[in-house]
């Protein structure tokens, strides 16, 4: 599978620079970034959450866990959970499961950037695809995406 048009034609037209970056096929951040040669804690990923009765998606460093308790304070309410595998599917359909790029506009969703990213100049993230990830500046995907910045990240280590 390739880019999805969809990413591919929005880049173009808004004439951002990106790198495209094929590596094998790779499920979890550990393998993307030992194919791209690159530190775990850069690689960025997608985790879609249903808020209440809306769908929002969240951005983070790929080797962090999303903090739903966080994530309640975020967005004022009790109501927060992962969305399914199927809910997903349902939102992405030119997209591989799990390899969503994180431009919710595209799709319909407002997107949440944990701040950490914010602090980094460039950012990498899955291009729809599993073989295929995408590096651009962080200030261009920025003002291409308006995300809202917070911070909603747990460490793998941190206990609730």
């Amino acid at each position: 599978m390739t880019i999805p048009w969809k990413l591919k034609g929005y880049l173009d037209r808004e004439h951002v620079h990106y790198d495209v970056l094929p590596h094998p096929e790779a499920f979890r951040a550990a393998m993307i970034a030992q194919a791209l040669h690159t530190p775990e804690k850069e690689i960025a990923k997608v985790v879609i959450v249903k808020v209440e009765n809306r769908f929002m998606m969240t951005v983070l460093p790929a080797s962090w866990l999303v903090d739903l308790h966080r994530l309640r304070d975020v967005f004022q309410t009790h109501h927060v959970r992962l969305a399914t595998e199927e809910e997903i599917k349902g939102l992405f359909p030119d997209c591989e499961l799990g390899a969503m790029p994180p431009f919710g506009s595209l799709y319909g969703l407002d997107v949440y950037v944990d701040r950490s990213l914010t602090e980094d100049e460039h950012i990498i993230f899955q291009a729809g695809t599993h073989s295929e990830a995408i590096r651009m500046r962080y200030a261009d995907f920025a003002a291409l995406v308006f995300p809202a910045v917070a911070e909603f990240h747990r460490l793998p280590s941190e206990v609730w």
